[in-house]
């Protein structure tokens, strides 16, 4: 954990509460991805899909991203966190907003409920995004990964605004196309925009900090932002203005470049590692950065269409979202919970003895033989979910849904041992 600044941490009760409500969410997703049945392999927009997917993306992901970058702030922008009182605000109504959001998805009441639960979303989003940028404005440090941040903050009020515009249409019906066309670039925005670009952004940082990586090619991070940025500025200036095949792929292949370019920073960091063994957590994260060249293969297949029959493509498509959501941003988080919290917890419980007495080390808050079992039965849902999907297999699917639900709960076992750590009295010892 060297260079993490913690003079300016934020108080514990500040991040902790984001990783409760985001492992409990990640629990009732399991349950609901079992509870909606054989909707799992219907089309990609019926009701009870988008409930799952918006309790994935912003009950479960968002909340810990929160929670994560509210303690990363001082590593990455070297300053305090604007506002703790404003952060715990903006955790109350983003719980309330996800849970409306949530639920009327799943009731399929999109014109009256999902409203209300969209404006509040995007008004806990503008919340954060006011936090997060008057913290910017405070720091001296301006660097690759706190553009990448900030860009990303950007791209989530873009992607929060259209969510309340798609919501309104429901009610009010003003868009010009149909809603599968705006909902691809909410998602598209929302998934590149915001999740991508911070996760290389806090990546860049993190990941060789864990390592203990040096001498890295930073000048690969500033390709790789100006590539995925034009991409996606291009992918939307063209589907909302043009439609035109070729500017859709030119894009793509911006945005591809740039995340090899980040790839490509993220292996020099392995090779020059001195830490050779890698912990449960960092097994995680190198998993979810091999990951994304599997939504890089899928999103060409979606993007080239290849003449599937609809309800194949419909599958596919689904597949993609796994892909993204499960197959990297999930497994990342999952590693990174590991490498972030239990230092946040050692460090409100333990920071006035360093020097003083033996501590426990940070990863000895929880069971490293849980989060062990916890990544092989992990590995089995991401395998396996992707083989129903494309056989159009419930029995499958079915199999993956139970092992996403062990993993939820030994994943909810380990942040109650981590939270609710005791201080050991080691000088009696």
């Amino acid at each position: 954990m060297n260079g993490l600044k913690t003079n300016n941490a934020p108080h514990s009760s500040v991040v902790v509460p984001h990783f409760i409500f985001g492992a409990i969410s990640l629990f009732v997703l399991a349950v609901l991805i079992i509870l909606a049945g054989e909707n799992i392999l219907g089309v990609y927009f019926n009701s009870k899909l988008l409930a799952i997917t918006h309790l994935a993306v912003l009950g479960w992901a968002i909340m810990i991203v929160f929670g994560a970058l509210y303690q990363l702030i001082p590593i990455v922008f070297e300053t305090k966190l604007y506002s703790e009182r404003l952060a715990k605000f903006t955790f109350w109504s983003s719980v309330v907003s996800i849970l409306l959001l949530t639920y009327s998805f799943w009731e399929g009441s999109f014109s009256n409920l999902l409203v209300y639960a969209a404006l509040l979303m995007f008004f806990s989003l503008l919340l954060f995004a006011f936090n997060v940028l008057f913290s910017y404005k405070n720091s001296a440090l301006k660097n690759n990964s706190s553009r990448f941040i900030i860009t990303a903050v950007f791209w989530l009020l873009i992607t929060g605004l259209l969510g309340v515009l798609i919501a309104l249409n429901f009610k009010f019906n003003f868009f010009s196309e149909i809603h599968l066309h705006y909902l691809k670039i909410h998602a598209t925005i929302g998934l590149v925009g915001w999740f991508l670009l911070l996760i290389i952004g806090v990546g860049s940082t993190l990941l060789p900090m864990f390592l203990i990586s040096h001498k890295l090619n930073h000048k690969k991070l500033s390709v790789s932002y100006y590539l995925i940025n034009s991409g996606l500025i291009g992918l939307i200036f063209n589907w909302f203005l043009l439609q035109l095949a070729i500017v859709t792929l030119v894009s793509w292949i911006l945005i591809i470049a740039g995340i090899f370019f980040f790839l490509s920073f993220i292996y020099d960091s392995y090779k020059k590692r001195i830490r050779k063994k890698l912990d449960v957590g960092m097994q995680y994260s190198m998993l979810a950065i091999v990951s994304i060249v599997m939504p890089i293969v899928i999103s060409l297949i979606v993007l080239r269409g290849f003449n599937f029959e609809f309800e194949l493509l419909s599958r596919i498509t689904t597949f993609y979202g796994f892909s993204i959501i499960f197959g990297f941003i999930t497994t990342l988080i999952l590693g990174q919970t590991y490498k972030t919290l239990p230092f946040i917890i050692w460090l409100e419980k333990y920071k006035n003895l360093v020097g003083k007495t033996k501590t426990p080390l940070p990863r000895e808050l929880y069971s490293e033989k849980v989060a062990t079992i916890q990544f092989y039965i992990y590995l089995l849902f991401i395998l396996v979910i992707p083989i129903g999907l494309l056989l159009n297999n419930f029995f499958i699917v079915k199999i993956g849904s139970y092992a996403l639900l062990v993993v939820s709960i030994l994943y909810n076992l380990n942040i109650l041992k981590i939270i609710f750590h005791k201080v050991k009295n080691i000088e009696n010892e």
